[in-house]
């Protein structure tokens, strides 16, 4: 894609392609208006402009899927990791500092696959500079983040994606269909839980040399400013309310999108949760959390249920599975569990299950509605070259990033909230408030 005396950013925004009517809005009834495919002006097989932010570990797969374009810019507060992608992609520029990238007036895109805590900062800069954005899970480190990076994203017609990956594959795909179709009657209770755990996390007071190869002041970024912690960088952050969000933050927006999707959920009315006695520097080694939701349409009222750190549903136990090809009965480490009045259906990433079998034995599923997907990294690259949309745009995957870390606030609170969606705060709760919306390092405000 050519570069003119306009700014590249500039010219595409006149040009106007990017999608305003993202999925989620035409879903609450937003007028469909002209044709999004209309608007973009260039040929579809000219390549974008990437930048990269964040080179190594969960970045290694989102780089691979974007690949085929020209990755012209790479950033990392980690010299090691930032030469080992230089080396792959030599033409492209190296940056420490993520805010020095996306001054460039070349870019068309970002992929941003830092810790949790600098996912905003780095999504609402490009988002108000016209980048399109893909962004991976959970979204944002707070509440409030998500509600405005979805709001960024309509005000500025940029294209965005969260990397929820398994969202794109086919399994997903039938078990929405399946509920949808009213194949397990009305679901009222939805179970989720998630065998992973990122827990106990504790800060050091002593003074530790910084490596010489990692930028410690960047990679705290908005955080607080605190000395050199060993261990946190590369993986280990997700244990620290400071950085990350333990395992519901982590593995919250995979599971939890299946019951999302399917039974068309937004805003809870209630989220409550229990665990462990509540640590100020570290996430809990398990927890539970319970939501409540209004009927949506037909759908009637639902309690949808989160479980980790090894803790499963009670009714879990009480199933009976079929065996699998070694003749054991199926078991699910981490998955999901929908509870209807006509049966229920079990599922993780590659499977799917009604029960009980023998009632379903002779079961017919619908025909399949929903088109597979084109690839979960193809959505988003395609979408920005025609005018379409993703399937996990920030107005999605930013309501389920705010379901996962409510559950959080009210860990972290001990205090059942009263939640409005709608105003972004809990009745019940003011203290909620530094929660929903933290406080940043000066230079890192969004």
């Amino acid at each position: 894609m050519a570069t003119h005396n306009l700014s590249r950013r500039d010219f595409l925004r006149k040009a106007g392609y990017g999608s305003f009517f993202i999925a989620g809005m035409l879903s609450r009834g937003a007028m469909a208006g002209p044709d999004p495919a209309s608007w973009r002006k260039q040929s579809p097989n000219e390549k974008l402009n990437i930048g990269i932010i964040g080179v190594a570990n969960r970045s290694t797969a989102n780089i691979d899927g974007v690949k085929g374009e020209n990755i012209v810019a790479l950033c990392d507060v980690d010299e090691k990791y930032l030469e080992g992608a230089g080396a792959k992609f030599p033409k492209a520029e190296k940056y420490r500092d993520f805010r020095k990238l996306l001054e460039r007036n070349d870019l068309d895109a970002v992929v941003i696959s830092t810790p949790d805590h600098t996912h905003a900062p780095a999504s609402v800069m490009a988002l108000k500079l016209g980048m399109h954005v893909y962004c991976e899970k959970p979204l944002t480190h707070s509440v409030y983040e998500a509600r405005l990076m979805a709001k960024l994203a309509v005000d500025n017609k940029r294209i965005t994606q969260m990397g929820t990956q398994i969202h794109a594959e086919r399994n997903y795909r039938r078990v929405v269909e399946l509920v949808q179709s009213g194949a397990i009657g009305n679901v009222t209770e939805c179970h989720v839980w998630c065998g992973k755990g990122w827990s106990n996390g504790r800060l050091i007071t002593e003074v530790k040399p910084v490596p010489a190869h990692l930028d410690w002041d960047l990679w705290q970024g908005p955080a607080p400013a605190r000395t050199f912690q060993p261990g946190i960088h590369p993986g280990n952050w997700r244990k620290f309310w400071d950085y990350g969000g333990g395992t519901l933050g982590d593995m919250g927006c995979h599971f939890i999108d299946l019951p999302f999707w399917a039974l068309k959920l937004r805003h809870p009315d209630t989220v409550e949760a229990e665990g462990p006695p509540v640590h100020p520097e570290g996430a809990p080694q398990d927890l539970k959390v319970r939501w409540t939701y209004p009927a949506r349409g037909e759908m009637p009222p639902l309690t949808l249920h989160w479980y980790d750190g090894g803790v499963k549903p009670a009714l879990l136990g009480t199933l009976t599975l079929p065996a699998g090809k070694d003749g054991k009965p199926a078991s699910f480490g981490s998955g999901v569990l929908f509870v209807g009045d006509k049966g229920m259906l079990i599922a993780d990433y590659g499977r799917h299950i009604l029960l009980p079998t023998d009632k379903f034995a002779d079961f017919k599923p619908p025909a399949p509605t929903i088109p597979d997907s084109i690839g979960h990294y193809n959505e988003w690259i395609t979408a920005i070259k025609t005018g379409g949309t993703t399937t996990c745009n920030f107005d999605y995957s930013g309501c389920l990033t705010e379901t996962v870390l409510l559950g959080n606030v009210a860990y972290r609170l001990s205090k059942k909230l009263e939640w409005d969606g709608a105003a972004l705060k809990a009745r019940n709760a003011p203290e909620a408030d530094a929660l929903i919306r933290r406080e940043y390092r000066k230079g890192w405000e969004l």
